[in-house]
C-alpha cells in the first residue's frame, strides 16, 4: 500500500469524504499527516501553499510527512519540502455548475455574494457584485481553477487552457470526479494498492435538499461561461477519468468493483448507522459528531447505532466523524505534549 499522499482538497467537491478516507487510512498506519501550523483545517488558504504552513516544517531540519490533505491553494514547489518525492498526487473535480451552485449557497456570506439574492440576480450581472480584487473572490468564479494555483481571471484562449491542463497532468498522477464517486473509489484503491474496507465512506459534508433547488437551461449556460476555465478542466479531466477505466481496469470489472463497494457500504449502514442514512444538524444525537454549519447550507451528519462493542464502536464513529473534529483528533494525537 502507498503511505505517501498529496490529495488537493478542492471547495465543494466530496471533498470532505475523501479526506476522512485519508485520515482513517493515516491513522490505522500510524502515518503523518502535515496541518496546518497551530492545527486548523486550512493551510493558510487561499495564500498560495508554503511549506513553512505546516506544523513541525523547518527549512534548517527538513522533515517529510506521509498525507498532505487540508485546504490549500497548490504550488508543487513548495509542496515538495514536506512529502517525499514518491508521493502520489490526486485531487477531485466537480461540474462546475452543481459547484458554482453549492459555492453559492456554502458561501453565501462571501463579498461577491452577499448582495445578490439568489444566483440567477448575481448571474445577471456578476460584475456588479464581484470584484475581483477582494480576498474572498475566488470563492465566486473558477474555484477550481484558483485551488490549482492558477489565475481565476485568467483570459480563456486555447494556448492558455491547453498549458494549464499540460501541467496539472504533469503534477498529478489521477484526478477523481465526484459524479462518479464510487468509480473513482475505485481508481483510487488500484492506483494507492488499498484494500476495499480502506475506500469505503459515508458521504460527508453534504447538505439537506431543502436548499437545492433544479437550475434552469439559461442559468446553467451563464454558470459554464462564468467558470469557463473550470468548464475546460473538467470536461477534460472527465474524458481522460473514463479513457483511464478502460485502459487500467474495463467497465465490466469496474461494474463488478463499484457493485462490491455498494454492497459494503450498505452493510456498514446496516451496522453502524440508526435509520441507516444521514440526518439534520438538529437531529444529531452526539453533539462531538455534528458537523459545521455555514453559510445557508444545512449540512448533515449521522447517529451511530447504541450498544456496539469498543472495536465497532471505534470504527463507525471514525466513519461518521466530521472533518474538523477529526482533524483536530488527529493533530492532538500527532503533536502530543511529551512530558518533561
Amino acid at each position: 500500500p502507498k503511505t505517501d499522499i498529496v490529495f488537493l482538497k478542492v471547495h465543494k467537491s466530496a471533498s470532505s469524504t475523501v479526506m476522512n478516507i485519508l485520515f482513517r487510512f493515516g491513522e490505522m498506519h500510524n502515518l503523518t499527516f502535515a496541518f496546518p501550523v497551530g492545527g486548523g483545517n486550512q493551510l493558510f488558504y487561499p495564500r498560495p501553499f508554503l511549506a513553512r504552513f505546516v506544523q513541525g516544517f523547518s527549512p534548517r531540519h527538513p522533515r517529510q510527512f506521509n498525507i498532505l490533505c487540508h485546504h490549500m491553494r497548490f504550488l508543487q514547489s513548495e509542496v515538495q519540502k514536506v512529502v517525499s518525492s514518491s508521493a502520489v498526487y490526486f485531487s477531485i473535480l466537480r461540474n462546475p455548475v452543481q459547484l458554482m451552485e453549492s459555492s453559492f449557497v456554502y458561501y453565501k456570506g462571501a463579498s461577491a455574494f452577499s448582495r445578490a439574492r439568489s444566483l440567477e440576480e448575481f448571474l445577471s450581472q456578476p460584475y456588479h457584485y464581484y470584484n475581483p480584487a477582494n480576498s474572498d473572490s475566488h470563492y465566486a468564479r473558477n474555484l477550481m481553477t484558483f485551488d490549482f494555483g492558477f489565475n481565476p481571471n485568467g483570459e480563456v484562449s486555447a494556448k492558455r487552457v491547453q498549458l494549464m491542463l499540460e501541467a496539472i497532468e504533469a503534477s498529478f498522477d489521477l484526478l477523481l470526479i465526484s459524479e462518479y464517486f464510487d468509480e473513482s473509489m475505485v481508481l483510487l484503491k488500484e492506483m494507492l494498492c488499498w484494500d476495499l474496507d480502506s475506500v469505503v465512506s459515508f458521504p460527508l459534508n453534504i447538505r439537506d435538499s431543502s436548499t437545492k433547488s433544479p437550475l434552469p437551461d439559461t442559468i446553467v449556460e451563464k454558470i459554464k461561461n462564468w467558470n469557463r476555465l473550470d468548464w475546460e478542466i473538467y470536461t477534460h479531466f472527465n474524458r481522460t477519468f473514463w479513457e483511464r477505466i478502460d485502459r487500467d481496469i474495463g467497465r465490466e470489472r469496474m461494474q463488478r468493483e463499484v457493485k462490491a463497494l455498494r454492497e459494503r457500504q450498505a452493510e456498514l449502514a446496516r451496522i453502524c448507522l440508526q435509520g441507516m442514512g444521514s440526518v439534520a444538524p438538529k437531529d444529531i444525537k452526539d453533539s462531538s459528531l455534528r458537523p459545521l454549519q455555514h453559510g445557508n447550507a444545512k449540512i448533515l451528519g449521522y447517529n451511530l447505532k447504541q450498544g456496539l462493542d469498543k472495536e465497532t464502536e471505534r470504527m463507525c464513529r471514525r466513519l461518521v466523524t466530521p472533518e474538523l473534529q477529526y482533524s483536530s483528533a488527529l493533530y492532538k494525537k500527532q503533536f502530543a505534549q511529551k512530558p518533561p
